[in-house]
């Protein structure tokens, strides 16, 4: 064991080449764990958050993106586990928020090498923070990262796996959709509603898929146009250039790829009557969900509504029931309808009254 230097301080070699570093800001104190990894031989560069495991251990997908530089990658990792604690509580599961960022662009860095040492990254957690895929990752790196450690789910299902959670986290944001119609208007049908999806991943083809069997009008946009055009020609829908999606005049905005896009500089030229996506953070501070109320546009927590891909995963734990996942995330449609009348029971945001329904439970559980 040797020591070195990185850019969070002194690390310590764990096997050849790879480094480990307890990190230590004050923007970490409200999290249990958060560590840097650092492989020298893969160049690999993570860093893993344990937000809670008041319930369990900590689950949360990895995400792989090119970052500009280690205090984005750390804002984003400590603002996704926090939100993946807050998603596990509000769905009554059994487990804790944990999130991993890998630094990396995952159209030309990934290897084997790579998320195998990723995998020892994990394993080096003894269980504390059970991975999956997330932006950026599919089933054969988590696959890889699985020939390291255990402490995998949503693997392929060839290997016991559930596969890619992408088709439980859009089911639970096309139901959310619809229960947010029956909150607003007393039916929940979408058919012929004005739709634009930012994003044309996996979980925005899912949903987009869901949307057109139900006679929805679609907009897509992508900020690789290759891929909203696909979708686009799949489901019949209009592509928007990415400046655009945010201020077409829709009944319903779903962001589905990155957080934090509902912020001081788009905010008002939003031109929706509601926001309801599979992306984690869309807000980019719980204030603007103030100014969405004030706008008239209801906005349904994030957590809640994206919640049905940890739902799916967590179901791999102790044997995997694919009927079961399912109707737990149908349940995400009831979840956010008691959000919604907490919220106005108590004159409060969505936002903050789920969060208020999750630190109850918390609360109550530490007691």
């Amino acid at each position: 064991m040797s020591d070195a230097f990185t850019p969070f301080g002194k690390a310590t070699e764990i096997s050849s080449g790879l480094l480990y570093t307890p990190v230590h800001t004050p923007a970490t104190a409200a999290h249990e764990q958060v560590v840097y990894f650092k492989d020298e031989k893969t160049s690999l560069q993570a860093i893993i958050a344990i937000h809670d495991t008041t319930f369990g251990p900590s689950l949360g997908g990895a995400r792989m993106w090119p970052y500009p530089n280690l205090e984005a990658a750390l804002d984003d990792v400590l603002r996704l586990s926090k939100g993946m604690t807050y998603k596990a509580a509000i769905s009554g599961l059994n487990q804790g928020g944990g999130k991993a960022v890998i630094i990396g662009d995952s159209r030309t860095d990934k290897s084997e090498e790579l998320f195998r040492a990723f995998g020892r990254c994990v394993d080096f957690l003894a269980g504390q923070y059970i991975t999956a895929e997330d932006v950026g990752m599919d089933e054969e790196n988590m696959a890889w990262v699985h020939q390291e450690t255990p402490h995998v789910t949503g693997l392929p299902k060839h290997l016991g796996g559930s596969g890619d959670p992408s088709p439980f986290t859009a089911l639970g944001v096309y139901v959310s959709m619809k229960a947010s119609m029956q909150y607003a208007t007393g039916q929940d049908s979408l058919e012929g509603k004005k739709i634009a999806i930012q994003g044309a991943g996996h979980v925005a083809s899912y949903l987009a898929k869901h949307l057109q069997k139900e006679g929805a009008i679609l907009y897509i946009s992508d900020i690789y146009p290759e891929k909203a055009e696909q979708l686009a020609a799949e489901v019949g829908a209009e592509i928007l250039a990415p400046e655009h999606i945010l201020s077409h005049r829709v009944d319903i905005l779903s962001p589905c790829a990155l957080g934090g896009v509902i912020n001081d500089e788009t905010l008002d030229r939003l031109a929706c009557d509601f926001i309801v996506g599979g992306a984690n953070n869309i807000l980019r501070e719980e204030v603007h969900g103030q100014r969405l109320k004030e706008r008239s546009i209801l906005y349904a927590p994030d957590y809640v509504v994206n919640a049905g891909g940890i739902i799916n995963i967590s179901n791999e734990i102790g044997g995997y029931n694919p009927e079961r996942a399912t109707e737990q995330t149908r349940e995400i449609y009831h979840t956010l309808l008691e959000v919604f009348y907490y919220a106005k029971t108590h004159n409060l945001t969505p936002n903050l009254a789920s969060n208020q329904l999750v630190e109850q439970r918390l609360a109550n559980a530490q007691k």
